[in-house]
C-alpha cells in the first residue's frame, strides 16, 4: 500500500514540476522546479529497483546539469519584455512543432495495438544473481564485460576536458600567470601582514 502511494506522490509531483517548469515566468524559478522534478524522477526509479540510475539523476542531472542552468539564468541580464516579444515572434513555429510532437504520439499510441518489436531471446549468460542488488549487477557487467570500453569512456573525457583548458587557456594582457613554484616557496610571514590602521583611515594595499 506505502508502495502505490508513494509511486502516485512521486508521479504527481513530477507532473506538477515539469508543468511549473514551462509556465513559471522567472527563469530561475523555471531551473528550481526542473530540480524538483529531477528528484521526484529519483524517487520513481528508485521504487522501480533501478536505484543506479536514480543515483544518476540525482548527481548527473541536479548535481551538475541543472545547478549550471541555474547559475548561467543567474548571471545572465535577461530582459523579460524581449523574451515575450520573441515568444510572440516564434509562436507559429512552436504551434507547429507541438502538432508534430502529438501526432508522433498518437501514433505511437496506435502502434501499441499492432503489438512489440521481436527482439532476441535472452539465453540467460548475463543473468545476475537474485540477492545481487541493481548497482551491484551494473558494476559487475561494467568491470568485467564492458571494462576496455568504460576505460576508453574515461579516456575520452579526460581528453576532452583537457582540449577544452588548452583551448580556452591563453595569454590576456593585463592578466598575470600562475607560478607554482614560486607560490609553493612562499614562506607564511610573506603572504600576509597585520595592520592596525587608525579610526577613519583605510588600508594601503
Amino acid at each position: 500500500m506505502i508502495t502505490v502511494l508513494s509511486f502516485y506522490l512521486f508521479a504527481l509531483l513530477t507532473i506538477l514540476s515539469g508543468a511549473m517548469v514551462i509556465s513559471a515566468r522567472n527563469p530561475v524559478h523555471s531551473v528550481l522546479w526542473l530540480i524538483m522534478a529531477f528528484f521526484n524522477a529519483a524517487g520513481l526509479m528508485v521504487l522501480l529497483g533501478a536505484e543506479f540510475i536514480a543515483m544518476l539523476l540525482v548527481i548527473v542531472y541536479v548535481g551538475a546539469v541543472a545547478v549550471l542552468f541555474l547559475f548561467v539564468v543567474m548571471m545572465l541580464n535577461i530582459d523579460f519584455s524581449e523574451l515575450r516579444a520573441g515568444f510572440i515572434k516564434h509562436f507559429p513555429l512552436g504551434l507547429l512543432l507541438a502538432a508534430v510532437l502529438l501526432a508522433e504520439v498518437l501514433i505511437g499510441l496506435g502502434a501499441i495495438g499492432e503489438g512489440g518489436i521481436k527482439l532476441g531471446v535472452a539465453d540467460g549468460s548475463a543473468a545476475v544473481p537474485a540477492d545481487t542488488s541493481n548497482i551491484e549487477a551494473v558494476g559487475l557487467l561494467l568491470y568485467s564485460k564492458y571494462l576496455f570500453l568504460f576505460e576508453v569512456a574515461g579516456i575520452l573525457l579526460l581528453v576532452a576536458m583537457v582540449g577544452a583548458i588548452v583551448l580556452t587557456h591563453r595569454k590576456r594582457g593585463g592578466v598575470r600567470g600562475q607560478i607554482i613554484s614560486r607560490q609553493n616557496a612562499r614562506r607564511p610571514d610573506e603572504a600576509t601582514v597585520n595592520v592596525s590602521p587608525e579610526v577613519g583611515k583605510g588600508v594601503k594595499l
